[in-house]
């Protein structure tokens, strides 16, 4: 049984409520290995790992606030294109990083004419996602 600290493998199918996968080990042929309860996983899936044995499967559904969080209108701003690479465009990421050093993931949402608005919340954040999970192994 998984006990917080295990190294454990799983797959797992991630999909939204309207049936769209957006991950799948299955298809990559490989499951996923990581440490239960170390904080490597999102909160919802991490948290559901815990007391299921090797051969279990059960499918999930994760808040939001349990995932990659709500959105945030606060990360989403616009920069005069003066401040960023030649030819930016819509659906581009690029990386910040600021004074401390920090880096930040940005994707540019949309180009107008002398600036771009881009949005630093992950791509999945205000989403409610659904798992399939299955244990693979325990160790």
């Amino acid at each position: 049984m998984i006990e917080k600290g295990n190294n454990i493998s799983v797959h797992y199918k991630g999909f939204l409520d309207g049936g769209e996968v957006f991950d799948s080990s299955y298809e990559r042929g490989e499951p996923l290995a990581f440490k239960a309860g170390a904080g490597m996983m999102i909160a919802g899936f991490d948290a559901a790992v815990i007391g299921m044995k090797v051969g279990d499967k059960k499918t999930i559904r994760i808040e939001a606030k349990e995932a990659y969080g709500e959105h945030d209108a606060a990360q989403v701003f616009d920069v005069p294109l003066t401040q960023l690479p030649e030819g930016v465009h819509e659906g581009l990421q690029l990386t910040a990083q600021d004074e401390a050093g920090n880096r930040q993931s940005l994707t540019v949402v949309s180009v107008q004419e002398d600036k771009a608005t881009l949005d630093g919340n992950h791509a999945m954040a205000g989403k409610v996602l659904n798992f399939d999970i299955e244990i693979v192994t325990i160790a």
